[in-house]
């Protein structure tokens, strides 16, 4: 029970109302992203979910949202997605969560220089690009969320996850950046770090490996096997998986918070490693990553 129970009501009235403000989320077409955007449609608020793919668009505007066509590695569509945006909500937006990403496997010996810009060019460039366009709405209107769905990737590097953790690394520091040059616009930018969380992610994974990477003659190929079981085993590939209701859980009070965090933490392993992260030594921290 909270120690002063006037602020815990309090809180969780402020944290309940609904809203109208229009939201735009990246990356719904299936995991984190559908998610939210449903969620957040329940919770009052007017979603504008995108993907990437045309058929997807057409299934979330099936499903009774609001969608848009926006594909992130591409400057020309994110320009049409948010023209198109704005013209339906009557240049406003209260709210941006950054969603869409892939994660690129590979050891990094084995990622070719076309691989890792394919990975920044969704999971950062792309977020920066849209996020530039989407900043000065939200300065004319004084007010404005930015959140930001990084990883417990984006400050704990594992083996065979170099790119995605690179774009998650990059995402961080541009991030905190941004919050520092934002402060006294009423604009806020708030960092998501999941851990493991139901999703396509590791199919998808899976697909981008397929295609980037080359295991004949890789001093890495006992490890590659090890990792296509991972990628394509049935049901959560690690413990203390989570459903992605507990990214929506942090997305709400990113949104409604008088004060949003800058960080959230989701799932068990975020924790851990961003405690071990402050108490161990670089060597010893090495040595607990290296056995995950």
């Amino acid at each position: 029970m909270s120690p002063n129970p006037q602020i815990h009501n309090r809180r969780k009235v402020e944290l309940s109302a609904p809203s109208t403000k229009p939201i735009l989320i990246t990356g719904c077409s299936s995991g984190i992203g559908l998610c939210v955007a449903e969620g957040l449609k329940q919770r009052g608020y007017r979603v504008i979910a995108s993907a990437r793919k045309n058929r997807d668009v057409k299934r979330l505007a099936a499903a009774g949202l609001e969608a848009v066509e926006l594909d992130l590695a591409d400057s020309d569509s994110i320009q049409r997605a948010v023209d198109r945006v704005l013209s339906m909500t009557d240049n406003r937006l209260y709210a941006l969560f950054n969603n869409g990403a892939y994660g690129q496997p590979g050891a990094v010996e084995d990622l070719s220089r076309e691989a890792l810009r394919a990975q920044f060019e969704t999971n950062l460039f792309g977020w920066h690009d849209l996020t530039c366009k989407i900043i000065p709405v939200m300065r004319r209107q004084g007010e404005g969320r930015i959140i930001q769905n990084s990883s417990v990737l984006g400050f704990a590097a594992l083996p065979y996850r170099g790119a995605y953790v690179a774009s998650k690394y990059a995402l961080e520091g541009l991030s905190d950046t941004l919050r520092l040059e934002l402060q006294g616009s009423g604009i806020s930018v708030s960092l998501i770090e999941p851990g493991p969380i139901e999703s396509r992610f590791r199919a998808n994974a899976y697909v981008m490996w397929q295609r980037h990477v080359d295991p004949t003659g890789s001093h890495h190929q006992a490890a590659y096997r090890a990792m296509q079981e991972r990628l394509t085993r049935d049901g959560p590939a690690v413990p203390f998986t989570l459903p992605p209701e507990a990214v929506l859980k942090r997305v709400i009070h990113a949104l409604e918070s008088p004060r949003p965090q800058i960080r959230y933490y989701v799932t068990f392993p975020t924790y851990l490693f961003g405690t071990l992260k402050r108490l161990l030594p670089h060597r010893l921290m090495d040595w607990v990553l290296k056995r995950v």
